[in-house]
């Protein structure tokens, strides 16, 4: 158990800004078995979400709260996953090569394709999310998307091949092993549990989100040959995204 916790503490360090003790460090062996817990730093996310949303929602508006949702969700990963989709709207945006690619996604600076990949992101999360016809829809969104566009970056890593310069990765020990068959249901458990306290078409919207991903990672690949840390980070938004939209369809069709 203690091993899990470090693994889990781990998980927690490298996808998020939260404290966790001085003792744990980037260990090749604990970042390798980190991504089992991907999705439930995922709902450590949503639940900071979802309380900013509900204050604010409850003492100003509906809107607001969802606006305080989004920001609380980067300020709790510190744009972690964004910054890689801006990073990866510019590199594909202005590379023709797989070099040029790399080396724009490697700089900090961020580029006309990486601004405007941002706000059409935000605008796209913000209208997604207002679409929802109530608290508790909305608060089940943020835990099933948070979750489950986590283990789409999961399930790359295990699937994929890294494409970038392994002694410039900040996730280069995840990408040396895979995880064993316990750890990748532990994975998709995490991801999955939100949906049981929802009907069972909602837990539809995984498969779009598993399209997207594929579709991605493809497209990816044709180009860079694999993925990227900032490529996972663009994956885990746009599910993220196509979560909720499912969302919104499953509610208005189903």
């Amino acid at each position: 158990m203690n091993k899990e916790w470090r693994v889990f503490l781990t998980a927690v360090q490298f996808l998020t800004r939260i404290r966790v003790p001085a003792s744990i460090h980037h260990e090749p062996s604990l970042m390798q078995q980190a991504p089992r817990y991907f999705p439930l730093v995922g709902w450590i996310v949503a639940a900071f979400s979802m309380l900013f949303f509900l204050v604010f929602a409850r003492f100003i508006s509906s809107d607001l709260g969802i606006l305080a949702a989004m920001v609380t969700g980067v300020l709790i990963t510190g744009a972690f996953h964004e910054d890689g989709f801006a990073d990866v709207c510019d590199g594909f945006g202005g590379g023709w090569t797989k070099e040029k690619i790399l080396l724009i996604m490697k700089d900090s600076r961020i580029g006309a394709f990486g601004a405007i990949g941002l706000i059409l992101l935000f605008g796209a999360k913000y209208l997604v999310l207002r679409e929802l016809p109530d608290h508790r829809h909305l608060i089940l969104a943020l835990f099933a998307a948070h979750g489950v566009s986590r283990l789409m970056a999961v399930l790359v890593l295990q699937a994929g091949v890294y494409a970038g310069a392994a002694d410039q990765s900040k996730s280069i020990s995840m990408t040396g092993g895979r995880l064993s068959v316990g750890a990748l249901i532990i994975a998709v458990l995490f991801a999955l549990a939100p949906f049981a306290l929802l009907p069972w078409p909602f837990v539809l919207t995984v498969l779009p989100a598993l399209y997207a991903t594929y579709e991605l990672y493809r497209y990816f690949a044709k180009w860079i040959g694999g993925y990227t840390g900032d490529c996972l980070g663009a994956i885990q938004q746009v599910a993220e995204i196509v979560i909720y939209l499912g969302f919104v369809v499953v509610w208005r069709y189903f």
